[in-house]
């Protein structure tokens, strides 16, 4: 049985990230291992810059100058954003609360 090497995210729920290529950022609110999305959203990808399926891929709160949005972004195309400029989406302040760092932390929630 051939041994499958496991695989760490570099990148934590919470953090801040920018995409390496594409001018937009965002907050890591979910992982997966490998990839894990539809065969049609990969092959969307320009095949010059499609990403390898075998590493984490990351659920962002994600904005650009213009909009803000949910991306889902292999673990090569992303970088850490320290700017400590603020983010806006509004999902963020919704899902998140910011920690003495600058990074995000899930809020605590009650369940009754």
């Amino acid at each position: 049985m051939p041994k499958t090497e496991l695989k760490f995210a570099k990148y934590k729920i919470g953090q801040v990230v920018k995409h390496r290529i594409f001018p937009f950022r965002g907050v890591v609110f979910d992982i997966d291992p490998t990839f894990s999305n539809t065969e049609e959203w990969w092959l969307s990808i320009p095949e010059h810059i499609r990403p390898n399926k075998d590493q984490p891929f990351y659920h962002l709160f994600a904005e650009n100058t213009e909009s803000e949005y949910v991306a889902y972004v292999s673990e090569q195309n992303l970088l850490p954003d320290n700017s400590s400029e603020p983010i806006r989406h509004q999902q963020v302040a919704e899902e998140f609360e910011k920690d003495p760092k600058g990074d995000y932390r899930p809020r605590d929630f009650v369940i009754n």
